[in-house]
């Protein structure tokens, strides 16, 4: 009976703290959004940026493919997934990101970034400053050489 009790109590207090929380997690979420937007050409955010959670975001990251990144980031301690939760653990491309009219190449080159009660500027901070390296060094390898054909 007493652990019911406290799980009551601790399922009030947390529901308190639910408002405040979420809105420190969207505005990391909308910080990290312009600071990928603005320092790496060729991204966009999937999805309508208005109503939605507030800790996650689908980013699609033009001529890298998604998985490449993924270990990249893996390599510099940041933990991402590729596709949509929905999809989690799969090769295929993520069927939300597909009813979302996305491509398939777009499906395939998309990193979701989430966001939670511990998540810092700090941890903001360094994926955009990590990112625009790591994206530039993928996009450099998959380059034509000059004269090539095909």
């Amino acid at each position: 009976m007493p652990a019911i009790v406290g799980l009551g109590v601790a399922a009030r207090l947390a529901g308190g703290k639910l408002g405040a929380e979420a809105a420190r997690v969207a505005a990391l979420r909308d910080r990290l959004e312009e600071g990928i937007l603005g320092g790496v050409p060729g991204t966009a955010v999937n999805g309508a940026r208005g109503s939605r959670v507030p800790n996650t975001s689908n980013i699609s990251f033009d001529r890298v493919e998604a998985e490449s990144l993924l270990i990249a980031l893996d390599l510099e301690g940041i933990a991402v997934s590729t596709g949509s939760a929905c999809s989690s653990g799969t090769l295929e491309p993520s069927h939300v990101l597909r009813a979302m009219g996305l491509s398939t190449h777009r499906t395939q080159n998309s990193l979701r970034f989430s966001l939670g009660m511990f998540s810092t500027d700090a941890e903001v901070d360094r994926v955009v400053e990590v990112l625009p390296r790591l994206v530039e060094k993928l996009r450099g390898l998959t380059q034509k050489p000059v004269g090539a054909r095909g």
